[in-house]
């Protein structure tokens, strides 16, 4: 039949569905997949050591797929194949996304020897946002990876995973911010969609193995000991780690995965684009979040949650100090777009009954740490809890650093499912309900859970005039807010322990949204200007004293 995209006519061997017009354009060949039927594919090339590539004269987002007829270079791999394999020839359905980690890790499938093939997810509900963009946000990336597979003369195949993800994400993400709760949607997209309903599309499609470009590492029983459970492992680039984002993985799920990039570091990974010449070779790494793209955070969330005006106190006072669009626009830690003078001010609590939302300055104070807190709907990568439940590893968020912690299993409220409370080693400022916890034994992550709500005397100290004006069902008897003061200087003793804190609480920033809102919180002044600001303070005051 005769299908149109962007004004040009092509030709393809498919069904006319809502997403035919999405087809890119007809120099770029490749296989339309619906869930339901393949349409066609084509050969594959393999060669275990050495890898030959063609270099693209150009792969923009509106000019077709071109190649030019440059000479080949060899590549030697053999060092990078650790994890991927390499001793045995495996049918693998590996995830492209068109950006230089994904597209690495399937060069190195192929290199290895296993039969190979791409599947780029479209999961982009670009519907809702049609003004946001003038052209398809995901056409770039469809190009770049088509671009990659021809390298190499690997079929890719296009899932459509639109309605899945809404279900299974966001619609989750939308709810739990409704509730108050900061959700981490890339945990999620990782169990639900990129390693559950893509498994589910191809299981009549016999793949051993499915595979990603993520920094993780699977270690698998050897095949007379398939009865005992795979492993989830650290990758060997602690910094760029990703099990903290699989960490809530099955094992059924985790048996199937192949992690090509475990063994790498990411310089070397970023190294080898250049020597396979990708066509993605210089293409920034995405730190977005996952199913936005190109759209704020804030202005998805006020399209698919609106907005309320409620108001924000001071936590230690209950002074009134200015009025924002919804409670569920903030976090706990939250700087970012609180609009108040004479800060930094931080979310330190919310109200989310009243619509209020609780500020304060003394957010990294000694006197208000957290290293207790309870963790539930826990998920198990053996499928048990574990016997060892002290002397553990724990991360409360992506990045490097990691907490020595135990925990105490409890049952759950009205018979439900256990918790576990958590104890940590040391405090951690940033706590938010919603976000998930990775529970590792060394180097192995054995499991997580999402963190729950603080018990009433467990969270940042709200006064008592506060919560009472929060609960005023008329607030603007409130009158104006009052006018803010700018803080005096503390004392030095306490700026060191502020100094100490705040640089534990600095770590790698991730595609969460957690993250994303706290990103203004942890990369505000710069430690050398505080520092010597400290010193000039200390200075006056031994000249005073």
């Amino acid at each position: 039949m005769l299908l149109r995209h962007r004004g040009m006519a092509m030709s393809a061997l498919t069904y006319l569905t809502p997403f035919s017009h999405l087809i890119p354009s007809p120099s770029c060949h490749f296989r339309l997949f619906l869930p339901l039927k393949p349409i066609f594919s084509f050969p594959l090339l393999q060669n275990p050591t050495k890898l030959s590539a063609i270099k693209p004269l150009s792969v923009s987002s509106t000019a077709a797929c071109q190649f030019s007829n440059s000479s080949t270079i060899d590549v030697d791999v053999q060092p990078y194949l650790s994890c991927t394999m390499p001793n045995r020839r495996l049918k693998v359905a590996a995830l492209l996304s068109g950006g230089v980690d994904s597209s690495v890790a399937l060069r190195l499938l192929h290199a290895a020897g296993h039969s190979c093939t791409a599947f780029y997810l479209k999961i982009w509900f670009q519907d809702d946002f049609e003004n946001f963009w003038s052209e398809c946000p995901w056409d770039e990336d469809l190009k770049y990876a088509k671009a990659v597979c021809d390298q190499v003369d690997v079929p890719l195949e296009v899932i459509h995973l639109t309605n899945q993800y809404w279900e299974n994400v966001v619609s989750y993400v939308i709810e739990e911010y409704r509730c108050g709760r900061t959700p981490n949607p890339d945990v999620l997209c990782n169990t639900r969609i990129k390693f559950g309903a893509f498994m589910d599309a191809i299981s009549s499609m016999d793949f051993d193995y499915v595979a990603s470009g993520h920094y993780a590492n699977v270690i698998h029983p050897s095949p007379d000991e398939m009865d005992k459970p795979s492993i989830l492992e650290l990758s060997k680039d602690r910094i760029k780690d990703q099990t903290y984002f699989l960490s809530y993985l099955s094992q059924a799920q985790l048996k199937r995965l192949i992690f090509p990039l475990g063994c790498i570091p990411k310089d070397e990974v970023r190294k080898l684009a250049m020597k396979f010449d990708l066509p993605n070779k210089d293409r920034k790494d995405s730190q977005g979040i996952c199913f936005l793209g190109k759209i704020k955070f804030s202005e998805f969330v006020a399209r698919h949650i609106g907005e309320r005006e409620g108001v924000i106190l001071e936590a230690e006072t209950g002074d009134f100090l200015g009025k924002h669009r919804g409670f569920w626009f903030y976090t706990i830690g939250q700087r970012q777009g609180l609009r108040l003078p004479g800060g930094p001010w931080y979310v330190v609590e919310k109200d989310v009954r009243n619509n209020v939302v609780f500020v304060s300055r003394n957010y990294f104070s000694v006197d208000k740490k957290r290293r207790l807190f309870r963790v539930g709907s826990l998920k198990w990568l053996s499928g048990l809890c574990p016997d060892q439940i002290s002397h553990l590893l724990c991360k409360v968020r992506h990045g490097p650093d990691f907490y020595k912690c135990s925990f105490t299993m409890e049952p759950g409220e009205d018979g439900g499912e256990d918790i576990a409370v958590v104890q940590l080693s040391e405090d951690d400022q940033g706590l938010a309900a919603g976000q998930f916890t990775a529970f590792y034994q060394g180097t192995i992550c054995i499991g997580s859970g999402v963190i729950l709500e603080s018990w009433d005397d467990r969270g940042f100290p709200v006064c008592q005039k506060a919560l009472e004006i929060a609960k005023m069902e008329d607030k603007s008897k409130l009158g104006k807010p009052i006018k803010i003061k700018v803080k005096p200087a503390a004392c030095p003793d306490e700026i060191d322990d502020r100094v100490v804190i705040h640089t534990r609480r600095k770590h790698t920033n991730s595609s969460s949204v957690a993250d994303g809102m706290r990103s203004e919180n942890q990369h505000g002044a710069t430690h050398s200007t505080f520092l010597n600001w400290l010193q000039q303070l200390k200075q006056k005051l031994l000249e005073v004293f």
